[in-house]
């Protein structure tokens, strides 16, 4: 099922999908530590980290790619709501994209279960 990209509900998506992910990603970094936590003398390139980097880029590319279909697929002017959703939803989407880089930034520089 595919909405358009004025519809409403990309209003709070993006966000929805940042808050789904940073729940995912510290809760599944405590569970990791928990369960194989690697040795904090190997630093920041530990197993752990190279996962949560990757889930990283894929949610920022998923963000990203939604961000694009909102903004290219802006209503023509005779119908300024919709225009209003779909430019409001890809600023969200870039925002949300944003938020996931910069809260992921940790993992490039500090061991994981320390």
């Amino acid at each position: 099922m595919t909405f358009s990209p004025s519809h409403p509900m990309h209003l709070f998506m993006g966000l929805t999908v940042w808050a789904i992910w940073f729940v995912v990603l510290y809760g599944g970094l405590s569970v990791a530590c928990k369960v194989a936590a690697p040795d904090p003398a190997q630093g920041a390139l530990t197993w752990i980290n190279a996962l949560l980097w990757f889930s990283t880029l894929l949610v920022t590319v998923l963000l990203g790619m939604a961000a694009w279909r909102c903004a290219r697929a802006t209503p023509d002017a005779t119908q300024p709501n919709r225009r209003f959703i779909a430019r409001t939803s890809a600023a969200l989407y870039l925002l949300s994209a944003f938020a996931t880089l910069v809260l992921a930034m940790p993992t490039w520089f500090l061991p994981p279960c320390v």
